[in-house]
């Protein structure tokens, strides 16, 4: 008795003849075609049958396999339409992740943005003249009451508010600045390559370590602009060290008829010391100290969207606002909602460390973290057994997005050992959790995976995908 064609036995070998047509696989997929339309179906089809006939013709393609096309299908549609921005779970430890998204916008900033991107609203249109308004009009009395400044404006991200300021200020002329403050930011962002890109000649003064007023006094010619002092928040000089204070930078810059301009890159707009944490400079003490002009971000200690917020004197925020760079850099409806939102919480400082998540997070206890860890260990460990160990440890957090680089919050956490010992087993372990649905992002630190806990509020958002860990690593 001859053996039967390998073709069309179940469990056998597929050839590219047992692969349907397109017309046939879409017509068994009517239902997901009537869903998502014909286009888009069409192109997933035919990329999945490509797929299956190159397998086909290299006797790779099991005739089992094919029972499961309108499910396969199903499931690229849905990964193509997956948004490659998605939202994940942040156990790193640092609050203000620059890789994630940096500071979490309060409810009240959500609810503002979902009522004024439904519909029409008054961007840029004067209700009271009802002609057309300034956007800038939208948050600068309540940025100026929050900080004490006689005017502000805003663009889109604080590179932007100081490439912005200083072009306006010192363009085509010099602009002083200590050696020590020369800083360098993420993506590469140096404050030398922000003086050339502004069209301001950098004068460096004092030394990496030590800067006086003498030195400022002495780099003043007829060709200085703006005299500029930068935090340096993503680091820290120790030891023999001396730097000048913006109170007294003021008096030498205003002697010389020279505006001061002051980039403190977090900005914080509370005194973060009241809260149990380490202080910041706050744009109320710099324009006390006699700044013209104070820059700040809007998506880190303050709390809020990505923005450049620019405070100061009159005289010289004016100069910024008509400057013809300004339009380019304008923050667009969506961030100001969120910004106006966000600045309207500092209006009721008792209720912020509750209202704003950014400082809910920082301010939040080591014990309360300790037992959300004990809590979600028994969880934990039954998922990734038997080829990792977990027990609950006490960590470091960290603030993050260069705000006090050698600070340190007490948290806690679980701490995820490989049984094995093996680097290359804790990554597949990494790679397993980055893979859920709701990705989970730790850190690998002496051959542990630390989950920090600081930054879970919802722990459901983690029980509730453990069961297909447990699936990837099995």
């Amino acid at each position: 008795m001859s053996a039967p064609d390998e073709s069309v036995v179940h469990g056998s070998k597929a050839v590219p003849k047992d692969l349907p047509s397109l017309d046939k696989l879409l017509r068994d997929c009517a239902l997901l075609v009537a869903e998502h339309g014909h286009t888009l179906v069409a192109n997933e089809a035919r990329g999945l049958l490509d797929g299956l006939r190159a397998r086909a013709v290299a006797g790779q393609l099991m005739r089992l396999e094919l029972d499961a096309l309108p499910q396969s299908l199903a499931a690229r549609v849905q990964a193509r339409l997956r948004p490659v921005m998605r939202v994940v779970l942040n156990l790193t430890g640092t609050v203000i992740h620059t890789n994630l998204g940096r500071a979490l916008l309060a409810d009240a900033a959500l609810a503002q943005l979902l009522a004024l991107m439904t519909a029409p609203n008054n961007l840029e249109f004067d209700l009271d003249a009802g002609g057309r308004g300034d956007r800038d009009t939208l948050i600068e009395a309540l940025l100026c009451e929050l900080t004490g400044a006689e005017a502000a404006t805003v663009v889109n991200n604080n590179a932007a508010a100081v490439l912005l300021g200083i072009a306006a200020l010192a363009g085509g002329r010099e602009a002083i600045v200590s050696r020590g403050e020369l800083v360098e930011i993420g993506g590469a962002f140096r404050m030398p390559d922000v003086m050339t890109a502004a069209g301001a000649t950098l004068v460096e003064v004092g030394t990496t370590n030590r800067t006086h007023p003498r030195d400022y006094e002495q780099a003043i010619t007829p060709r200085t602009g703006l005299i500029v002092k930068v935090h340096t928040s993503n680091y820290q000089v120790q030891g023999f060290t001396s730097a000048v204070s913006e109170a007294e930078l003021a008096p030498i810059a205003h002697a010389a008829s020279l505006p001061l301009m002051t980039d403190l890159g977090s900005g914080a707009l509370v005194d973060m010391s009241a809260y149990g944490l380490p202080a910041e400079p706050m744009p109320q003490q710099m324009l006390k100290a006699g700044c013209d002009v104070v820059t700040f971000s809007g998506d880190k200690l303050l709390g809020g969207p990505q923005a450049g917020l620019i405070v100061g004197s009159r005289a010289a925020v004016s100069r910024i606002r008509k400057y013809p760079m300004k339009r380019a850099l304008r923050l667009s409806k969506l961030p100001l909602a969120a910004l106006e939102a966000t600045l309207r919480l500092y209006l009721r400082p008792e209720r912020l460390a509750q209202d704003l998540p950014t400082l809910r997070l920082l301010t939040r206890g080591q014990a309360d973290i300790a037992a959300l860890a004990r809590h979600l260990l028994p969880d934990v460990a039954a998922a990734v057994a038997p080829r990792f160990t977990v027990e609950a440890v006490a960590l470091q957090s960290q603030i993050g997005s260069g705000s006090l680089p050698v600070e340190r919050l007490p948290s806690a956490g679980l701490a995820i050992t490989a049984v094995d010992g093996r680097g290359r087993t804790l990554e597949a372990l990494a790679t397993a959790l980055r893979g859920l649905s709701r990705p989970v992002i730790g850190r690998i630190q002496d051959d542990r995976l630390l989950l920090d806990m600081r930054c879970l509020e919802e722990p459901a958002l983690l029980t509730a995908q453990l069961g297909l860990l447990k699936e990837a690593l099995a």
